[in-house]
């Protein structure tokens, strides 16, 4: 029987999906937020590489996973709790989200650049605090 081959990127993608899956199982809630931005960082490079080629079928795809992503981010936001940092956070979340969807509405790098730097910073400063409390454990 005849079996239709596999496009190379399907291959690809299921094997970072099982790797996603195995990551989030049994993962802390600080864990998933890490996850959260490390899969973000991904969407944005991925969507920069996009926007640089010119390929805007990906370049809808990443940013609409960039975008759930940041959403994602800010719904896990514990207001009540998290009092001034989670306003602030909810602040650079929802411009990070303005600046993704300028820049493909623009096809521009700038207005993303700006996005990673800022999802940068915060995903450098959530891991020293993993890093931390871990070390304290």
């Amino acid at each position: 029987m005849y079996a239709p081959a596999r496009k190379p990127g399907n291959i690809g993608q299921q094997y970072r999906n099982i790797d996603l899956t195995s990551k989030i199982e049994g993962a802390s809630p600080h864990r998933l937020i890490g996850i959260l931005y490390e899969e973000l960082i991904l969407s944005m490079a991925t969507l920069k590489t996009a926007l640089r080629r010119n390929e805007l079928l990906r370049v809808n795809e990443c940013a609409a996973r960039a975008q759930s992503i940041v959403q994602a981010l800010e719904v896990s936001l514990d207001f009540k709790g998290g009092g001034e940092i989670a306003r602030a956070l909810a602040l650079v979340y929802r411009e990070s989200d303005r600046l993704i969807a300028q820049s493909c509405r623009q096809r521009a790098l700038e207005p993303l650049e700006s996005a990673i730097t800022m999802i940068d910073e915060i995903a450098e400063a959530w891991n020293r605090i993993g890093n931390t409390n871990s070390e304290a454990a």
